[in-house]
């Protein structure tokens, strides 16, 4: 008797890319300074109230961004200090995973230093134009407001863009502008910050800014209405007395007027008495 024997066909299947549960996602590694963490978080706070207003989006500060799975080979991790991704779902995330997401980042912003400018410049700008494919790029250093630039993703060649009248860089893909603002964020250190703007002139605010409008406006409207029950009484006050000038107008006509009739009958009862003493009081 006779066997057949048959061969397992064996099939190459391509190994599955980790998840954003599987990579690293902290290399444990600061911020440059101080006001380079207080200038992330001034980029990405005001993106929570402006993302509420949208149906999808994310943006992240200092995360992780894996876009190949090379990175994972050679220990190549990158973390943009800002980025933002439209058209994708509300969620949490570890890392930013382009084969998970479907999609890399609209937009990215480096905060740059004396230690990383080199590397932002180059290095990244040539990552983020050639593997990553970001559709924008800016760059910005916290301590010189001057060294500040964008490029825009054009033929698979990111082009410069120029600063409009305001000094300002437009971001198309999020319809927003890069300003550059004078003031005091949280360290009390006024100095020259990056900020989001509309098209329109207005920066975003950031939740405390929101927080200190809405006290100012409460306790605007508060006074306001202060005002308006003082006003309210005043012309209640001033109702009354004119209510009580009235009613003392119309007792003063009133005893005028039995003041009135009482002269009316004296001189009735006079002319009757002459009349009965045969005197005409007519002729009187």
């Amino acid at each position: 008797m006779s066997k057949t024997m048959t061969s397992a066909v064996v099939h190459n299947t391509p190994p599955v890319p980790p998840t954003q549960y599987e990579l690293p996602c902290d290399d444990g590694i600061p911020m440059e300074t101080e006001r380079h963490k207080l200038q992330m978080e001034l980029l990405t706070d005001p993106l929570y109230p402006w993302l509420a207003q949208r149906e999808d989006g994310y943006f992240g500060g200092n995360m992780f961004l894996y876009f190949s799975t090379e990175q994972i080979k050679n220990q190549d991790f990158r973390g943009p200090d800002v980025f933002v991704v439209l058209g994708v779902p509300k969620a949490e995330r570890l890392s930013w995973v382009v084969w998970e997401e479907g999609k890399a980042p609209d937009v990215i912003i480096e905060l740059i230093s004396d230690s990383t400018a080199n590397t932002d410049k180059t290095t990244k700008k040539v990552v983020y134009q050639d593997q990553v494919r970001v559709p924008e790029y800016f760059w910005y250093d916290p301590f010189n407001p001057e060294d500040f630039a964008g490029f825009r993703l054009h033929n698979g060649v990111y082009q410069p863009l120029t600063e409009d009248e305001q000094g300002r860089l437009i971001s198309e893909r999020l319809g927003l502008a890069l300003v550059r603002w004078q003031g005091v964020y949280k360290n009390n250190v006024d100095t020259t910050w990056l900020r989001w703007a509309t098209n329109d002139g207005i920066v975003l605010p950031t939740a405390e800014e929101i927080a200190v409008q809405a006290q100012e406006e409460a306790t605007q409207a508060q006074q306001e209405a202060t005002q308006a029950q003082q006003e309210a009484t005043q012309a209640q006050q001033q109702a009354t007395q004119a209510q009580q000038q009235a009613a003392q107008a119309q007792q003063q006509a009133t005893q005028a007027q039995q003041q009135a009739t009482q002269a009316q009958q004296r001189a009735e009862q006079l002319a009757a008495r002459l009349r009965a003493m045969g005197v005409d009081p007519d002729q009187v």
